[in-house]
C-alpha cells in the first residue's frame, strides 16, 4: 500500500512525491474513459508549466481561471503550482459582476477561460471586462482559451520549483477564492498551499481512504472543495473520476463503469442518487459504492438512513467546511450510525473548534453558540484587510457565523446560521430543526425554512418546500399535523407554506435562502388554517 504524504508543504512537492511513489497508479479518469497516471499527469503539468512560463507566468504572477471540471483544468492548476503562481479559481456560473470584481481587485496578468462552454461565451465576457480595465489605465491581461488544449513548452526551460516557506506563518498566498456577496462586494479569501493541504489531509484521514478506493469529483473544481478533494487523492494515492457536468443518470453509469467507491458532493447530490436508486429498487445503484460524502449544506438525519439502507453503503458520511476553512469537521466510516446521522463529524486533524455563547463565554458540551475556528487550514485573511477585524475574535479565531454545539463525544452538530435564527415573538426558532422534521415527510423532496417580516410576530416562520418526485404536493394542514406528531412546539410550527417545483440553488447546489426571502417578504400573505 502506498504511504500517505501528510507532510508535503506545497502542491508541487506533494504531486512530485506521489508520482515517485505510485508512478503507474491511475490519478484521473473522465466520463470518456481517459485515464492519466500520476507519472503521466506530472509530466503533462510540467509541459504546461513551461508553456505558461513562455507566456510570462512566473512565481507570484496572478492567474484567474474560470474553467469547467476537466482533467485539463486540474493539469493547468498544478502547472500553475509548479510555477508558484497565485491562482484565482472562479466558478463557471459567475458572470460580469463577480469576474469583473476579481480581475479589478487582484490585477490578474493571465486569464484562462473555456471559450464558449454550455452556450455561454466566456471570451466575449472577459474581453469586454478587459477593455474596461484598459480604459481605466489598467494593464491588459493575457486571455487564453484552455478548454481542451493547454499551452505547452519544454520543461528543461523551467526554473526550479518554489520551495516551502520557513514557517507556515510566512508561507506566501497562492490561492484566492471569492465568495459571492448578495448585496456587498464579493470577499476574496486568501489561502496558502499549506492551508489547503491541511484541509485535504484532514478530509483524507477522516474518510479512511486508501489506494484501493476510487473517488469522484462531480462538483465544480473551481470550488474550494476542488483542491480539498484532490489533496486527498494525492496524499493517499487513489484515483478520482472527473465529471464535466453532473447529470444523475449519466454519473451513475460512469461510476458503475469505473468502480467508484466514494461519491457525493453534498445533500443535493445525496438526493439525486436516492432518486436514481428509487427508479430501480432492489438493485444496488453503484455496486462498488462504500459511501457518499460531502458538505456545504445541512444534512437532515433521515438522509443518512435513506442512503445507508437504499444505496446499500455506509451512508451519507457528511462533513462541514467553508471557503475560509475547507475542512472543519468530517464524519468517518468508523463512526457509529447515530454519530453519522445526528452530527457533522468530529473536528478534522489539526482543526480547533470552539463554541462561544452569545455572552462571549466558552460553551460546555451540548451548549449552542457560534462556531469559531483555529488551526493550519484556516485562511490567511481577506484581500480587503478592512474585513479582517470583524472576521477574527480577540484570540485570533475565525468567526464562522454558524451556530452549533460540540457533543460530549466530541462531534460537532450545526444548528443553523446566526442570521437564520428566526425571532418569533421574542423566541428563537431554529430553521434547521424544522427543516429536519419536514424532510421526513414523503411529499417533501427538499425544503428551506426562513423568517419573514410580520407586524404581529416580528418574524413568522415560512416553510418553502420542493415536492418529492412522484409525490402529491404538501398541504398546510398536513405540514401542521406532521410537525405536531414530531413533537415540535406550537410556537415553532410554520405559519406559512410555499410549495415549489424547484428551490433556487447556487453552482454548488446550496439553497439560496436570501433569494427566497427577497421573493416572499413583500408578497401579500393570508394566514392559513
Amino acid at each position: 500500500m502506498a504511504e500517505p504524504l501528510y507532510d508535503a508543504r506545497t502542491f508541487w512537492e506533494m504531486l512530485d512525491r506521489r508520482a515517485a511513489l505510485s508512478p503507474e497508479q491511475p490519478f484521473l479518469i473522465d466520463d470518456t474513459d481517459r485515464r492519466v497516471t500520476f507519472t503521466a499527469f506530472t509530466a503533462w503539468a510540467e509541459r504546461v508549466a513551461a508553456g505558461l512560463h513562455d507566456r510570462g507566468v512566473t512565481e507570484g504572477t496572478v492567474v484567474t481561471w474560470q474553467l469547467p471540471t476537466r482533467i485539463e483544468t486540474i493539469v493547468a492548476s498544478f502547472a500553475l503550482s509548479r510555477l508558484g503562481a497565485v491562482q484565482n479559481p472562479i466558478l463557471p456560473i459567475y458572470r460580469e459582476r463577480e469576474v469583473g470584481f476579481a480581475l479589478r481587485q487582484l490585477g490578474a496578468a493571465v486569464v484562462l477561460i473555456p471559450g464558449t462552454w454550455r452556450g455561454f461565451d466566456y471570451r466575449a465576457m472577459v474581453d469586454a471586462l478587459v477593455d474596461r480595465l484598459v480604459a481605466d489605465d489598467r494593464p491588459r491581461p493575457i486571455v487564453l482559451d484552455c478548454y481542451d488544449t493547454l499551452p505547452e513548452g519544454d520543461p528543461a526551460t523551467l526554473p526550479p520549483p518554489p520551495v516551502a516557506a520557513a514557517t507556515p506563518e510566512s508561507a506566501p498566498i497562492r490561492w484566492v477564492y471569492y465568495t459571492s456577496g448578495t448585496t456587498a462586494d464579493p470577499k476574496g479569501v486568501q489561502h496558502t498551499d499549506e492551508t489547503l493541504i491541511a484541509g485535504g489531509v484532514g478530509l483524507a484521514m477522516a474518510m479512511e481512504a486508501s489506494p484501493s478506493d476510487v473517488g469522484s469529483i462531480a462538483f465544480p473544481y473551481t470550488h474550494i472543495g476542488g483542491p480539498d478533494y484532490i489533496v486527498s487523492c494525492v496524499t493517499q494515492g487513489f484515483p478520482a473520476v472527473v465529471l464535466e457536468t453532473f447529470t444523475p443518470a449519466a454519473a451513475v453509469e460512469t461510476f458503475r463503469r469505473h468502480g467508484v467507491t466514494m461519491a457525493g458532493g453534498g445533500t443535493a447530490f445525496y438526493l439525486a442518487y436516492l432518486n436514481e436508486q428509487r427508479k430501480q429498487p432492489g438493485d444496488k445503484l453503484i455496486p462498488s459504492l462504500r459511501l457518499l460524502s460531502g458538505g456545504g449544506a445541512p444534512k437532515p438525519p433521515e438522509i443518512f438512513w435513506e442512503v445507508m439502507n437504499e444505496l446499500q453503503c455506509r451512508g451519507a458520511v457528511h462533513g462541514y467546511g467553508m471557503t475560509e476553512c475547507p475542512m472543519i469537521a468530517q464524519g468517518s466510516p468508523s463512526d457509529t450510525d447515530e454519530q453519522l446521522a445526528h452530527s457533522d463529524g468530529a473536528p478534522v486533524h489539526g482543526c480547533e473548534v470552539t463554541i462561544v455563547t452569545s455572552d462571549g463565554s466558552i460553551a460546555g458540551p451540548n451548549e449552542v453558540g457560534e462556531v469559531r475556528l483555529a488551526g493550519p487550514m484556516v485562511f490567511k485573511g481577506y484581500t480587503d484587510p478592512a474585513l479582517n477585524a470583524d472576521a477574527f475574535d480577540e484570540q485570533g479565531r475565525f468567526r464562522t457565523g454558524d451556530l452549533g454545539l460540540v457533543r460530549p463525544d466530541g462531534h460537532v452538530s450545526l444548528t443553523g446560521r446566526i442570521k437564520d435564527v428566526i425571532i418569533r415573538k421574542g423566541e428563537n426558532v431554529s430553521a434547521k430543526e424544522i427543516e429536519d422534521i419536514l424532510y421526513t415527510h414523503p411529499s417533501v423532496g427538499d425544503c428551506a425554512v426562513i423568517g419573514l417580516p410580520d407586524r404581529e410576530r416580528g418574524e413568522r416562520v415560512c416553510a418553502v418546500v420542493e415536492t418529492a418526485p412522484g409525490a402529491e404536493p404538501l398541504t398546510f394542514a398536513a405540514l401542521v399535523e406532521w410537525c405536531r406528531q414530531a413533537g415540535l412546539m406550537v410556537q415553532k410550527i410554520p405559519e406559512q407554506l410555499e410549495v415549489r417545483e424547484t428551490l433556487p440553488r447556487n453552482a454548488t447546489f446550496k439553497i439560496l435562502k436570501y433569494q427566497l426571502r427577497s421573493e416572499l417578504e413583500h408578497q401579500a400573505w393570508t394566514p392559513s388554517g
